[in-house]
């Protein structure tokens, strides 16, 4: 039988030290860390981006089909996204649990599992936080922190008129994802003896659980010379990131359906389900791809990166947010892509 050691045996300072005994650092901007009353970080020069993301049982997260150690990992994940949206470089977090006493200490170390292996993957140092007691369910705060060569870092307000907007890998998935493992859920509370069927569907189950930020891409882009003019991420679906893009900058857009990039994988799944998959990829969320757009000059360089895809291109304001279907018909992009277009 598994061994559960309960959280109140450790105490406070005790959990603290426990979980965070064998931090190593990967950054030299990484002075003092976890252990006393705050950290220390220092820049040299460079100038710092910081982004803080809550995440609660229950609202963000169901424990019935989401790993602890893949918990821990995305909710760094979806931290750094926000810091690669900025065209920074993420280089320290700092993470804070509410927890009830349902949850043993073997749990917190399979959480903390999760946030190690996204620390590593990034080269991301933990320097900090807190952990305190719940009256019910889990609730993981992270602030992540990064660095930006001087006024290098990208706005969402700063596209200009005649840019191209651009998006990064695929869209669409992580929403199928969550559509399958709602349905086992629900087949699961009705009759608990009917064992999960996920039919070989990890790739969309994976985009859910286990999601990546786009540090690649932003490597890309500074190797090739590439500054986006405006840049954000994709945490709610792509049609009501576009129109933060139009609103912040002034702008209008025009996209194209037929441009929007879908996992094959996600378009069948999407069908499996009786669902449209390009309002999947605008509406679903949860995909932490890069929406950005890019001067046209720069095009001939951003067609050496398959993980790139031109969608579309920023108007003047009048025209308004637009979307042309496969069929050549006109919509008007709204934050609920599907309710917004049907083909007639």
């Amino acid at each position: 039988m598994e061994t559960r050691t309960d959280i109140s045996s450790l105490g406070e300072f005790g959990l603290i030290e426990h979980l965070t005994k064998n931090i190593e650092f990967s950054n030299a901007s990484s002075i003092l860390g976890v252990g006393d009353d705050a950290a220390v970080i220092d820049h040299f020069g460079k100038q710092t981006v910081i982004t803080t993301d809550m995440l609660v049982e229950g609202i963000h997260f169901d424990l019935m089909y989401t790993p602890l150690k893949h918990l821990g990992y995305k909710s760094v994940v979806v931290n750094l996204s926000d810091i690669y949206a900025m065209n920074a470089s993420p280089t320290q977090i700092t993470i804070s649990i509410a927890l009830s006493n349902r949850f043993s200490v073997e749990a917190l170390e399979e959480f903390y599992e999760g946030v190690y292996a996204a620390c590593e993957a990034y080269q991301v140092d933990l320097i900090g936080g807190d952990t305190t007691s719940s009256k019910s369910g889990f609730v993981i705060s992270i602030t992540a922190v990064g660095e930006v060569a001087p006024d290098q870092f990208v706005q969402r307000s700063t596209a200009q008129k005649g840019d191209l907007l651009c998006v990064s890998g695929d869209l669409g998935a992580a929403f199928l994802g969550l559509t399958l493992l709602e349905r086992e859920r629900k087949i699961y509370l009705e009759n608990p003896k009917i064992q999960p069927d996920l039919e070989n569907e990890q790739y969309i189950v994976g985009r859910l659980l286990k999601p990546e930020a786009r540090k690649d891409i932003i490597a890309f882009l500074t190797v090739n010379g590439i500054r986006p003019t405006a840049m954000m991420d994709i945490s709610d679906g792509l049609s009501s990131e576009i129109l933060h893009i139009c609103k912040k900058s002034e702008l209008g857009c025009v996209l194209y359906e037929e441009k929007i990039p879908i996992h094959e994988d996600s378009r069948q799944a999407a069908f499996k389900f009786g669902l449209d998959p390009t309002a999947c990829a605008l509406s679903g969320g949860e995909d932490y791809e890069l929406l950005f757009t890019i001067p046209q000059a720069d095009y001939d360089k951003l067609v050496l990166n398959e993980q790139i895809s031109v969608v579309g291109y920023m108007t003047e304001p009048e025209a308004g947010a637009h979307i042309i279907t496969k069929g050549g018909n006109k919509f008007k992009i709204t934050a609920q892509g599907w309710n917004a277009f049907k083909e007639p």
